[in-house]
């Protein structure tokens, strides 16, 4: 193969490269070895100079000079003058496909998932543990009568369990969107209805409309299935309409997340969703809208989904998830749309599963009528962690900023001077902290001096991770 790597897509795939015993030198070249065994790094092609992956990496070029010189002595790479570093042929046979979405964001953060935590603190995370009301609706749930009737039940739901859909028409109908049970497909959270729409409405090459920035995770759906994303920048109020009625002809799908857009944390306004449900119609552009990112930060009710404005005929999707609200450890999630898309969607979740876990189903089904107590109630608890990540930034990072978030769990927060954030992840994994930058949500360059700081954790957890911020900053910028 003659494909020569850069440094950001390199650092891409290492991973959290830096941490565990030994030199720096030698655990990048056993991260280096990991990936051409896994295939990731195939045979024939090129790496980047040490000069140039140093920079990346933020260590200086004998660190990288030395891994390479390990590498060579195990036979991984061979070196020739003119020709640089290159994989070896010896190295075998590359495996299959693993899911890497080419072009996406999000391998790192997936990576993360899979290692499991360990003591490093991830920025790609927002969750909490469970709500409380999860402990009581699950005791309610094995306690109750019909039990034995939900056990003897064959388990197979396409569509999702019937008691379930109907609480979620429930809760849609309450959010100002009349709906039917028929209008609603279970998925195994939000992350698979967001696939299952990719899989429907885009081809290869399909011009796909989305926010910029956007998180690496809701994008890289879209791209797996090939799609050409258009990329519309945000003000206050959501997507800016002047960017949106000139990327919207032609287009064959818009993704955007009013509520509340990560990683931003805007709340998109009355108005704005009313007009873009407008523009959309006009040019027979379907819409999908995002609200499992639904964290609320006060006991104010949101404005009415995209969808509700829609005029009749309109191709409306919705997807809503328990995930952020309720626990992440509840992979329940929805979709909202007309009938006859929802019947197609089913087929295709058919072909993925044949149903999402039915007990957890039935636990939903009991947990969405409170979703809105359950937002309210855990809402203190996260502007107490906004106050104490925004008061302990301030005394330890000043030169840092952001805008104070609507909703969600995290601020999203621009170095000072242009500082680069994917040369900070970088020194920020030797100090035990997952950097995000704001390149893997916004290629285009507008954010790359950002990244999102959760402030959904415990207060001793919010300190650790400033003053592990801090110090990476030292390091950074002496």
């Amino acid at each position: 193969m003659d494909r020569s790597w850069q440094p950001a897509e390199l650092t891409e795939i290492l991973g959290s490269w830096m941490t565990g015993p030994g030199p720096l030198y030698g655990r990048l070249a056993a991260a280096l070895h990991d990936r051409i065994r896994s295939g990731d790094l195939a045979p024939g092609e090129r790496l980047p100079s040490e000069r140039a992956l140093a920079a990346a990496l933020a260590v200086s070029r004998a660190t990288v000079v030395s891994a390479y010189d390990e590498l060579r002595g195990t036979g991984a790479v061979d070196s020739r003058r003119g020709s640089g570093t290159r994989i070896s042929v010896r190295t075998g046979p590359v495996r299959g496909a693993d899911g890497r979405v080419p072009g996406g964001g999000a391998t790192a953060l997936v990576q993360r998932l899979v290692d499991g935590p360990g003591d490093m603190i991830s920025l790609a995370v927002t969750s909490t543990g469970a709500a409380p009301q999860v402990r009581s609706a699950l005791a309610e749930l094995t306690a109750m009568d019909g039990l034995d009737a939900l056990l003897a039940d064959s388990g197979y739901h396409p569509r999702g369990l019937p008691v379930l859909r109907v609480a979620v028409a429930g809760h849609c109908t309450a959010q100002g969107l009349p709906t039917t049970p028929d209008q609603i497909l279970i998925t195994t959270g939000a992350t698979q209805a967001l696939a299952l729409t990719a899989q429907l409405y885009v081809r290869r090459f399909s011009p796909v409309v989305v926010e910029t920035p956007s998180w690496p995770g809701c994008l890289d759906a879209f791209l797996a299935a090939g799609a050409r994303p258009h990329r519309v920048p945000l003000d206050e109020d959501g997507i800016r309409l002047d960017g949106l009625t000139q990327a919207l002809p032609g287009a064959a799908l818009l993704h955007v997340t009013p509520t509340y857009h990560n990683p931003t944390g805007i709340l998109m306004s009355t108005a704005r969703r009313r007009r873009i449900a407008e523009l959309a119609a006009r040019h027979r552009v379907p819409v999908v809208e995002d609200l499992a990112y639904d964290t609320r930060l006060t006991d104010s009710p949101e404005p009415p989904p995209v969808a509700a404005f829609a005029p009749p005929g309109a191709d409306t999707l919705t997807i809503g998830s328990l995930t952020k609200a309720v626990w992440g450890g509840l992979r329940i999630g929805w979709l909202r749309s007309q009938n006859g898309t929802v019947e197609r969607l089913a087929r295709l979740k058919a072909l993925a599963d044949m149903g999402t876990p039915i007990l957890d189903q039935a636990l939903a089904a009991r947990l969405l009528p409170r979703l809105d107590d359950i937002k309210n109630s855990r809402a203190p608890a996260l502007r107490s962690g906004l106050t104490r990540l925004e008061s302990r930034l301030t005394d330890r990072l000043p030169g840092w900023t952001w805008h104070r978030p609507a909703g969600g769990a995290a601020l999203w927060t621009r170095l000072p001077g242009g500082t680069d954030a994917e040369i900070f992840a970088q020194v920020a994994l030797r100090h035990g902290v997952e950097v995000v930058p704001g390149s893997a949500t916004d290629p285009g360059g507008a954010h790359d001096d950002h990244i999102r700081v959760p402030f959904a954790l415990a207060a001793d957890r919010i300190d650790e991770l400033v003053r592990r911020l801090a110090a990476a900053w030292v390091e950074l910028t002496g």
